[in-house]
């Protein structure tokens, strides 16, 4: 899915929380993660990760993958476009 057909959220939406930043930030360096070690690395209650991460998924950033009954790992969509630049900027900010 490319940033055009991506369902639409906004930047603003996105960057306005501390903690949807952590989440991209790390997902991005990590590529995938069950959502305890998401929350565990980026210091957030499982609720608060779960509810960052509806958005996240809904722009298109994020790919939840399902195992099972219960397991869910959650992706960065690295074939995204606006993801592949998100990464591109972490990287060069943390250089």
């Amino acid at each position: 899915m490319d940033a055009e057909s991506s369902p639409k959220v906004a930047i603003e939406d996105i960057f306005s929380s501390r903690g949807r930043i952590k989440i991209l930030k790390e997902l991005a360096l990590s590529n995938e993660l069950l959502i305890s070690e998401l929350c565990r690395k980026v210091g957030l209650n499982h609720s608060s990760t779960r509810s960052h991460l509806k958005v996240l998924i809904k722009s298109g950033l994020i790919e939840e993958k399902i195992h099972g009954s219960r397991i869910k790992i959650y992706r960065y969509k690295i074939e995204d476009l606006r993801a592949r630049s998100l990464r591109s900027l972490f990287n060069l900010w943390e250089s």
